[in-house]
């Protein structure tokens, strides 16, 4: 079947649709819904879809394109849910479980009669963007193939919503007023819950040390305690702000500006953000890297260390899967940490959400000097690429429990093995950003996909499934498991390849394997060919790399929907 994907941004739930639908035999097409309704409806004209599906919807589709054609919204919520923030209220009332639920376009948002729904369970801590990514998707990705089954067959009714529900279902768009946070008052639970509603847009707005501010992210502290609203730390970039019975740790700042303003504020690393604002008085406490810690107490850290016999675990979670410089380093010294352990096994991620999408653009943008801040990013990127690959004295393992772009998939499928969660989406390309790429991807692409597939896949700039990535080779294994499993799954899977008989032999082969590659072509000459192309991005300023940059990191919306999507499921 010809379907036509409607989406107001080409966001993760819309790639993860996108290629779930191809991975199933469905030739799709997409078009972004940017406030230009000819637009739209010249691209319903060409595609002349059987279906359009919305995957990601924030303006109404116009009501010849919806009464031409069968419009399938998909809408994060259950049945009789409705508005605009239906995800922010959920969060913020602490539900422990809820649905998303596929419903025909109509006239009156979210009341049209329903195709499918899907419960899920509301995880206890995780933010709006990681369980959007998580329980959210899977569920909507269940809910939009059986909608997509029950159309195909021409035989299923769609349920229409009673008019009572509606009417009670109805929750209006999320205020800031509705937002904020009583420093003075709120518990640490409630604050988490403010926080967790608001992440990654559009944040909390709060004053800080005088400024106002966007808060994003939350996590909780158990033991550091201060004044109610004071900072009483910082850690690996992070603030932690004291609340009535505790703290929370808040891992980005956006600076708030005045409605209409030219300069679009963007997230940073929090203690970057506050910057000579910063109090000295406030300690840096860092975290062991090696966290023993009684079960009961709760603290952040980005990057944590394990072992589980001869498995060891390198936990690690960045805001936006971005590496910045700084998050890169540490993480190199925590992974040369973790080569001098006794272990057969290293396992890189297993947790929830992002892996990595690669350097930090956020970063790179707010520095002094843009183009010195990108190379410094790179050869960091590089860094710790590099010390994967030369891992010869046991099994590397990436594991994936969500996406990953750019110079994060090439981290990923530098280890030996790589497994992706069941929804994890990978992009495996730099051309959106202007950039030829490095992270030794002239190395690390063809040696598993084909130089051909490798030029294909980085040209054609589409997101690649956990199934197809298993199909290319590109990993080896996907997993099933909810978000809140996969660690516990990872970890019983790695103990089963620590003690598998043919270990040593597999640590032997790659060992002669990586000793070989180097005699024909050394690694250092991929890195200095790769990066001849990436000095030139990043500081000639005929390139594009820069002004693409920008508009990324401000969430400037292109003006229609580009090339690469609008061809995709036309035939010449």
């Amino acid at each position: 079947m010809h379907i036509l994907l409607v989406a107001s941004a080409f966001n993760s739930l819309t790639q993860r649709v996108l290629a779930e639908l191809q991975d199933r035999g469905h030739t799709v097409g997409v078009a972004l819904a940017l406030g230009n309704d000819d637009a739209l409806r010249e691209a319903v004209r060409d595609h002349s879809p059987q279906l359009i599906v919305a995957p990601m919807l924030t303006t109404a589709i116009p009501e010849d394109v919806w009464t031409g054609h069968t419009c399938l919204i998909v809408h994060p919520g259950p049945p009789g849910d409705r508005g605009p923030s239906s995800l922010d209220w959920t969060l913020q009332d602490g539900a422990q479980s809820w649905g998303v639920t596929v419903l025909e376009a109509v006239a009156e948002m979210d009341a049209g009669d329903v195709w499918a729904w899907s419960p899920l369970k509301v995880p206890p801590l995780a933010g709006k963007s990681d369980f959007y990514r998580g329980e959210v998707a899977d569920a909507a990705l269940d809910a939009v193939l059986l909608a997509v089954e029950r159309f195909a067959s021409g035989k299923y009714k769609p349920r229409k919503q009673k008019a009572a529900a509606l009417s009670a279902g109805w929750r209006p768009f999320m205020k800031q007023a509705q937002r904020r946070i009583d420093w003075a008052a709120d518990p640490t639970e409630v604050v988490l819950r403010q926080l967790r509603a608001a992440d990654s847009q559009p944040g909390v707005l709060d004053e800080l040390l005088g400024v106002q501010w966007y808060l994003h992210g939350g996590h909780p502290e158990g033991e550091l305690r201060g004044r109610p609203g004071e900072l009483v730390a910082t850690r690996a970039g992070a603030i932690c702000r004291a609340t009535v019975d505790g703290a929370v740790w808040i891992a980005q700042l956006r600076p708030w500006r005045e409605p209409g303003s030219r300069l679009p504020s963007f997230k940073l690393p929090a203690v970057q953000a506050l910057g000579d604002l910063l109090p000295a008085e406030v300690p840096e406490v860092p975290a062991p890297l090696q966290l023993q810690l009684p079960a009961a107490r709760r603290t952040w850290s980005d990057i944590r260390y394990s072992e589980h016999g001869t498995v060891g675990m390198l936990n690690f979670s960045f805001a936006g899967g971005a590496m910045s410089t700084v998050h890169c380093r540490r993480l190199l010294e925590a992974y040369r940490f973790a080569q001098t352990r006794p272990t057969s096994v290293l396992v890189l991620g297993g947790l929830r959400d992002f892996f990595s999408n690669g350097i930090h653009l956020n970063v790179i943008e707010a520095a002094d000097d843009p183009a010195e801040e990108s190379w410094a990013n790179i050869h960091a990127m590089n860094d710790l690429v590099e010390a994967v690959l030369t891992t010869t004295d046991r099994l590397t393992v990436s594991a994936l429990g969500g996406n990953a772009a750019a110079g994060g998939v090439m981290l990923a499928l530098a280890a030996d093995e790589v497994w992706c969660r069941d929804g994890a989406v990978l992009n495996p390309h730099y051309k959106l950003m202007g950039l030829h790429g490095s992270e030794y991807w002239t190395y690390i692409l063809p040696r598993r996909v084909g130089e051909s597939e490798a030029q294909r896949l980085t040209q054609s700039a589409l997101p690649v499934s956990a199934k197809r990535a298993v199909e290319l080779g590109m990993a080896q294994r996907v997993l099933q498991a909810a978000p809140e499993e996969l660690g516990d799954e990872v970890v019983r899977m790695a103990a089963q390849l620590a003690a598998s008989p043919v270990l040593v032999e597999r640590i032997a082969q790659k060992k002669a394997v990586r000793a070989q590659d180097e005699s024909v072509k050394p690694l250092q000459k991929y890195r200095d060919e790769e990066l001849t192309h990436m000095r030139r991005n990043f500081f000639d300023a005929r390139e594009p790399h820069a002004g693409l940059r920008s508009a990324f990191v401000r969430k400037e919306k292109a003006p229609r929907t580009p090339p690469h999507l609008a061809r995709l499921g036309l035939t010449d």
